[in-house]
């Protein structure tokens, strides 16, 4: 049997509700499946956490370097919703850093999970907010002195949506000045590349594929659900598309 997250991470969806994120690793056996409405949840905590805990609002930085995962969809979805711009960067190579438009100017809070906090290799930016998202199930059981764990942060914050901000489509979505309408444009262009459409079911291997373009806010803006499948091994790709109903592979 596999191993699911724990019932205050992730509740079982309803017959009526299917999945709109799933994540599996094939490695460990987790499995995590989110409606729509629970993503929403989530998304609600995670802009609570950076609206009211760490007074973050339009103007603010943030840099999410996580990869494919629910949490990475959930701490991104709340970041847009408080009108914040994101860096989402790739992973670093050699320790160079990863130079971008304003580049220059500090973010106001970090994400990062405990991997590539310590790896050598990566150039993970300092902030005033910094938090470290595990990957697997549950809380963090080593966090290190200045850094929270993003797992039990977020549960202190209600799963309602916080006062609304405004947001403009000429808004900075991301740390490189691209506004919320050029991603959202983008997103549509590879949703249509991807011929992705709503009721679509879009497999993501998450060792191939880190940029949140392609496997959250494409399928996202087509009304396709996702299933990221971490670990994946080829060879089993093809069962994995008849359990999971896909019906689009990345």
């Amino acid at each position: 049997m596999q191993p699911h997250a724990t019932a205050e991470e992730s509740v079982p969806p309803t017959a009526i509700e299917s999945p709109l994120i799933s994540y599996r690793d094939e490695a460990t056996g987790e499995r995590v499946d989110l409606t729509a409405r629970q993503v929403g949840a989530w998304s609600a905590r995670s802009a609570s956490l950076l609206r009211d805990g760490c007074g973050l609002g339009p103007g603010s930085r943030v840099a999410v370097l996580l990869p494919p995962h629910w949490r990475t969809a959930v701490v991104l979805l709340g970041a847009w919703a408080c009108g914040l711009a994101v860096s989402f960067r790739p992973r670093a190579t050699a320790g160079l850093p990863v130079l971008e438009p304003g580049g220059d100017r500090p973010f106001d809070a970090v994400f990062v999970t405990p991997e590539r906090q310590d790896d050598w290799l990566e150039d993970v930016p300092d902030a005033p907010h910094r938090y470290l998202v595990g990957t697997g199930p549950g809380r963090l059981v080593d966090v290190p002195l200045g850094w929270l764990d993003w797992s039990a942060e977020v549960l202190r914050h209600p799963d309602v949506t916080p006062d609304h901000t405004a947001i403009h489509p000429s808004d900075p979505a991301s740390a490189d000045g691209t506004t919320y309408g050029q991603w959202g444009a983008l997103a549509r262009e590879i949703a249509g590349m991807l011929d992705l459409r709503a009721g679509d079911r879009l497999l993501v291997d998450a060792g191939e594929h880190e940029q949140p373009l392609k496997w959250l806010l494409a399928p996202l803006s087509a009304g396709a659900s996702v299933v990221i499948s971490a670990n994946l091994d080829p060879a089993r790709r093809d069962a994995i598309v008849a359990a999971e109903q896909v019906t689009r592979v990345l």
